[in-house]
C-alpha cells in the first residue's frame, strides 16, 4: 500500500510539472503574441474593411474579405482583446489609440488610401497594380499581390497593420500570411519596427491562398517618399 501511494504520489507531481510546464509555454506565447500586435486582455482593436469592387453598395464587402475579418478577428480573439469592424470612410479616429488592422487597396479603402499617404510614400498603386522599390507588380491569372504593412505613427502606442492587396484573394492572402507567421514577422522586426513585405499568392483558381509567398521585402523604401530626379 506504501509503494502505491508513493507512485501515485509521484504519478501526480510528474502530472502537474508538466501541466505548469506546458501553462508556462502557453502564456509566454501569448504575451508575445499580445506585444506583437499591441493587444491586451479586454482592450480593442479597429477591423477596416474595404468596399466591395463590383457592388453599386457602399456597404457591401467582399466574401474573401470577409473570410480575411475572420482571420483578423480570430487572432484579436486569441489576444483576449474585442473588434470592432468599420468601413474605411466612415472612419475618422486618431492612430495609435487602438491597433488597427486596415484590409485593402486604395481604391476600395480610403483609410489605406490616406495611410499611404501619409506613412507609406514608398508604395505608389494604380489601378490593377502597385509600384516598390522601383518595381511594379501587376495582378495576373497565375499570380495576386498584396502589401503586408506593420507602422507606427510618431506619437503612437499600438500600430497599424496594412493589408492591401490588389484583390479580394491578396487581402486574404495577406491575413492568413500575418495569422500564420507572425512568430516568424516578430523574431525579424520585433514588435514595434516597421515592415513591408511585397506578397505573391500564387495560382489561386487552383490553390485559394494555400500558396501564398514573400515575393520581395520593401521595408527600407516603404515608409520614405521617393527621390526625384532633381535630388
Amino acid at each position: 500500500m506504501g509503494d502505491l501511494l508513493i507512485n501515485l504520489l509521484a504519478s501526480v507531481i510528474a502530472g502537474a510539472t508538466v501541466w505548469l510546464a506546458q501553462f508556462a509555454i502557453r502564456r509566454r506565447r501569448l504575451d508575445r503574441e499580445r506585444a506583437f500586435f499591441g493587444l491586451a486582455d479586454g482592450t480593442t482593436c479597429l477591423l477596416v474593411t474595404s468596399r466591395h469592387f463590383a457592388s453599386p453598395s457602399t456597404e457591401s464587402v467582399h466574401r474573401r474579405d470577409v473570410a480575411a475579418l475572420v482571420e483578423l478577428t480570430t487572432l484579436a480573439r486569441e489576444c483576449g482583446a474585442r473588434a470592432d469592424l468599420v468601413g474605411g470612410t466612415d472612419l475618422r479616429h486618431e492612430l495609435g489609440r487602438m491597433t488597427e488592422f486596415c484590409v485593402g487597396g486604395p481604391s476600395a479603402n480610403a483609410r489605406t488610401a490616406v495611410h499611404l499617404r501619409t506613412a507609406m510614400p514608398g508604395i505608389a498603386y494604380e489601378g490593377l497594380s502597385f509600384t516598390a522599390d522601383g518595381k511594379q507588380y501587376v495582378n495576373t491569372a497565375e499570380d495576386r499581390y498584396a502589401v503586408l504593412a506593420r507602422f507606427l505613427s510618431p506619437s503612437a502606442v499600438r500600430p497599424v497593420f496594412l493589408l492591401g492587396g490588389l484583390s479580394s484573394d491578396g487581402n486574404l492572402g495577406a491575413a492568413r500570411h500575418l495569422a500564420n507567421h507572425h512568430r516568424d514577422l516578430q523574431q525579424a522586426y520585433g514588435d514595434q519596427r516597421p515592415f513591408c513585405l511585397v506578397l505573391r499568392v500564387r495560382e489561386p483558381e487552383a490553390y485559394g491562398t494555400d500558396f501564398t509567398e514573400v515575393a520581395a521585402d520593401v521595408t527600407g523604401v516603404a515608409f520614405t517618399a521617393p527621390r526625384t530626379g532633381e535630388d
